[in-house]
C-alpha cells in the first residue's frame, strides 16, 4: 500500500527518522530552515572520496575511458599546478571554458578541492561576453579549450589572467599552458580547510538588465541539492502505487547530452556519478542518431536533458533498430514538456518511465519533480516538492501566499538555493526575500500539492532549456544606428518549445533588413539569442496604456501569418 505524500516525507526525512536524510533545524544567513543532518563536511571531501571507487569506470569519451583512480590522478596535479605554480589561493575565483571534455570533471573537482571558486563560462560566449564575465568574477586562471582560449586570450592578458589550455589544436604561444605538459601525475592530494558555508560556484545566468548574473552557490548549497535528489526519488518509491521491481540487471549510469556549464549537466549529472561511483558517457555534442548506439551499447540508464531532447531521441527513425531497455529514466528540466512527448516517451521506453525536474541555476537544478504514474497522469505539472525544499505560489505584488490553485509567482525556499549574485546585491535582494527565491514564473498549486507552471512573469524565452532575457538581445539590436523601436519576444516551436523573433521599426528614412540584422549581431551575442524570425514594421510598434509594447500580439500575429516574418 502506498503511503500518502506527507508520510512519505515523514519516513524518509522527518527529525528523528534515523535515515540519511534526516533534517535538522539551522539557521542559514539569518534565515531558519531545515537542512540535512548528514551533509558531509564541504563539497571538497565528496569529490576527494572518489578515488576509493579506483579502477570502476567513471568516464567515457570518443573511446577514452577513465576509471575514478586515473581521474583524481590528474585532479591532484591540477590542485598543485593551481597552488603552486599559478598562486591560486581559497576563494579564488578560476574560470573553465570549454566543451564537454573530460578535463571540465577534473577542473571542477581540482578547483572545488582546494577551497577556490569554480566559475562556469558558457561555452557559447562571444568575446564581449568573455570579457565580462573575467572582469566581473576576478578570475585569476582561465581554463579552456582551443576555441575558448583563442576567444578570451587579449581578454586574460589584458587582465594578467593565466591560461591553461586543454587538448590544444595547434602550438601555444608563450602565455599558454597545455594542459598535458604542465598536469603531473603522481603527485597525491592536495585538499583545502573548507567550511559548509564558503563559496563553491558560480554559474551565470542570462541577466534581466542586459549582462549576466553570476549566481553563487555555497558547498551546503551544492550538497543540499545531490542530497534532495536522492530524497526525493525514496519519497516517490513509497508514494507510489507501482509494485517493487525485481534487482535491476543494469547498473545506474548517466550519458552526459547537456553543457557541463549547465547547472543540469553539472549537479544532477556529473556529480552524481562523482558522489555515487556511477559511470558517466560523454557526448561531445548532442545527436540522437549517436545517442542511440551508447545507450545500447553501454547500458544507459538515466538520460537526463531538456524535453527537445526526449523528443529527438524517441522520434528518431533509428529508435526501434537499438536496445534501449536498459533506460529507467527519460527526461530532465529546463522546460515543460508537450503532454503528447510524456505519451510517446511512457510507451517508446519500455522499461523505465518519462520524468521532469523544475529546477533552476538559483537552485542547483533541485525543485518539484514528476515521474511514472504521477507524471502520466499529470503530464502538465511538474510534481510535487520534497522536504527541505517548501514551494508556494505567491502574489507578485504583496507576497501575501496564495491558496490552492490560485494563480501567482512560484517561490522556493530551502538549503539548495544560491546565497546570491556575485557583485550584485540589488539583484540579490529583489531576487531572494526572506530568504524565499522569486522565481518569475507564474503558476498554481492544485489540492493535492502539485505544481503547474502556466507563465513567465519575466519578459524570457526558454529555447531549448536556454533562457533569453528579451532585453539583453533588445539592448543588442538598439545599437545599430538604423533601428528606432524593437520588441523581441518567443515564437512557439514544436521541437525547441520556443525560437526568438523580433519586430524592428526602423528609423524613418533608413532602409533596414532582416539580413543587416543578422550581420549586425554576427560575434555581438551568442548565436542561440539571434532572432531567427524578423518582422521590419513600417509603423510604430503597438503598445497598451502604459506605453508598453504588445508583445504578445506580436508574436500571435507572426504565429498566424498577419505579420510576414523572415526566416533564417
Amino acid at each position: 500500500m502506498a503511503l500518502s505524500w506527507t508520510e512519505a516525507q515523514t519516513k524518509v526525512l522527518a527529525a528523528g527518522s534515523g535515515t540519511p536524510f534526516e533534517l535538522m533545524e539551522a539557521e542559514i544567513r539569518g534565515v531558519k530552515m531545515d537542512v540535512f543532518k548528514n551533509c558531509p563536511p564541504n563539497l571538497a571531501l565528496v569529490l576527494q572520496n572518489a578515488r576509493n571507487f579506483g579502477d570502476a569506470t567513471f568516464i567515457i569519451y570518443e573511446g577514452e575511458k577513465w576509471t575514478f583512480g586515473k581521474t583524481m590522478d590528474q585532479v591532484d596535479g591540477l590542485c598543485h599546478l593551481l597552488v603552486n605554480t599559478y598562486g591560486v589561493k581559497k576563494g579564488d575565483r578560476v574560470a573553465v571554458a570549454m566543451r564537454n571534455f573530460p578535463e571540465w570533471i577534473m577542473a571542477f573537482a581540482a578547483i572545488i578541492s582546494i577551497g577556490a571558486v569554480n566559475v562556469s563560462f558558457n561555452a557559447w560566449w562571444t568575446e564581449d561576453e568573455m570579457d565580462f564575465a573575467l572582469q566581473d568574477s576576478g578570475a585569476k586562471v582561465l581554463i579552456g579549450d582551443q576555441q575558448r582560449i583563442d576567444t578570451a586570450h587579449a581578454s586574460c592578458r589584458k587582465h594578467d589572467i593565466k591560461m591553461l589550455c586543454v587538448r590544444p589544436e595547434r602550438e601555444l604561444g608563450a602565455d599558454v599552458d597545455d594542459w598535458a605538459a604542465v598536469v603531473k601525475t603522481g603527485l597525491g592530494p592536495l585538499v583545502a580547510d573548507i567550511s559548509l558555508d564558503d563559496d563553491a560556484t558560480i554559474l551565470y545566468t542570462s541577466g534581466t538588465t542586459g549582462r549576466p548574473k553570476g549566481a553563487v552557490s555555497t558547498h551546503r548549497a551544492v550538497l543540499s541539492a545531490l542530497m534532495a535528489f536522492s530524497a526525493r526519488n525514496a519519497v516517490l518509491k513509497l508514494a507510489s502505487d507501482e509494485p517493487e521491481a525485481p534487482a535491476d540487471p543494469f547498473p545506474p549510469s548517466f550519458i552526459l547530452i547537456v553543457p557541463l556549464f549547465h547547472v543540469t549537466g553539472c549537479v544532477p549529472v556529473m556529480l552524481s556519478c562523482f558522489m555515487a561511483g556511477l559511470k558517466l558517457v560523454i557526448m561531445y555534442k548532442w545527436d540522437a542518431g549517436k545517442a542511440l548506439p551508447i545507450i545500447a551499447e553501454e547500458n544507459i540508464t538515466n538520460f537526463v536533458g531538456v524535453p527537445t531532447q526526449s523528443w529527438d531521441l524517441v522520434n528518431h527513425p533509428d529508435f526501434d533498430k537499438y536496445d534501449t531497455s536498459s533506460l529507467r529514466a527519460v527526461g530532465g528540466g529546463g522546460a515543460p514538456a508537450p503532454a503528447a512527448l510524456v505519451d510517446k516517451v511512457d510507451k517508446a521506453v519500455k522499461k523505465g518511465s518519462p520524468q521532469l525536474g523544475y529546477g533552476m541555476t538559483e537552485t542547483n537544478a533541485y525543485g518539484p519533480g514528476n515521474t511514472g504514474k504521477f507524471y502520466t497522469d499529470r503530464p502538465t505539472s511538474t510534481g510535487r516538492a520534497t522536504w527541505p525544499m517548501r514551494v508556494e505560489v505567491r502574489d507578485p505584488e504583496t507576497f501575501k501566499t496564495l491558496g490552492p490553485n490560485e494563480m501567482g509567482e512560484i517561490c522556493m525556499f530551502g538549503p539548495m538555493l544560491i546565497r546570491g549574485y556575485w557583485n550584485r546585491p540589488d539583484a540579490t535582494a529583489e531576487t531572494i526575500v526572506d530568504g524565499w527565491l522569486r522565481t518569475g514564473d507564474g503558476g498554481y498549486i492544485d489540492d493535492e500539492g502539485f505544481l503547474f507552471i502556466k507563465d513567465r512573469i519575466k519578459d524570457m524565452i526558454l529555447r531549448g532549456g536556454e533562457n533569453i532575457y528579451c532585453v539583453e538581445v533588445e539592448g543588442a539590436i538598439y545599437e545599430h544606428p538604423a533601428v528606432y523601436e524593437v520588441a523581441v519576444f518567443g515564437i512557439p516551436h514544436e521541437r525547441l518549445g520556443e525560437e526568438v523573433g523580433v519586430a524592428i521599426f526602423p528609423k524613418e528614412g533608413v532602409a533596414f533588413s532582416a539580413d543587416d540584422l543578422w550581420k549586425f549581431l554576427d560575434g555581438k551575442i551568442s548565436s542561440f539569442k539571434v532572432p531567427n524570425h524578423v518582422v521590419i514594421m513600417n509603423e510604430p510598434l503597438p503598445r497598451n496604456a502604459a506605453g508598453k509594447f504588445l508583445k504578445t500580439e506580436l508574436r500571435d500575429l507572426v504565429g498566424k501569418g498577419t505579420l510576414k516574418a523572415e526566416t533564417r
